[in-house]
């Protein structure tokens, strides 16, 4: 199982940044997705998560109103689209795939907000 994310990279506060994941190798065709952040000396935190159909999604409070998340299940490929950024979203960002109790991470894009 592989997660490649990307699209990642350096932007101006109060700017957007789409990213994406794609997910290769998992034999289940049903599995949710997510993603999470890690800034600087501190904890990987959740960010979003989206079921298989899309029909159920999470946001963490500071994504709520700013951040997207959506799946294209025919490409494999998971978005975030991050509106209105803010210099403390800087952080790796991190895609997660799970199916049957089990999680899948990707090595992670850098997201950087300049201010």
């Amino acid at each position: 199982v592989q997660l490649q994310a990307s699209g990642g990279g350096l932007v101006q506060a109060g700017g957007s940044l789409s990213i994406s994941c794609v997910v290769t190798g998992l034999s289940s065709s049903d599995y949710g997705v997510g993603w999470f952040r890690q800034a600087p000396g501190k904890e990987r935190e959740f960010v979003a998560s989206a079921s298989w159909s899309g029909a159920t999604i999470y946001y963490a409070d500071f994504a709520k109103g700013r951040f997207t998340i959506s799946r294209d299940n025919a490409k494999n490929t998971v978005y975030l689209q991050m509106n209105s950024l803010k210099s403390e979203d800087t952080a790796v960002y991190y895609c997660n795939a799970r199916t049957s109790g089990l999680n899948y991470w990707g090595q992670g894009t850098l997201v950087t907000v300049s201010s």
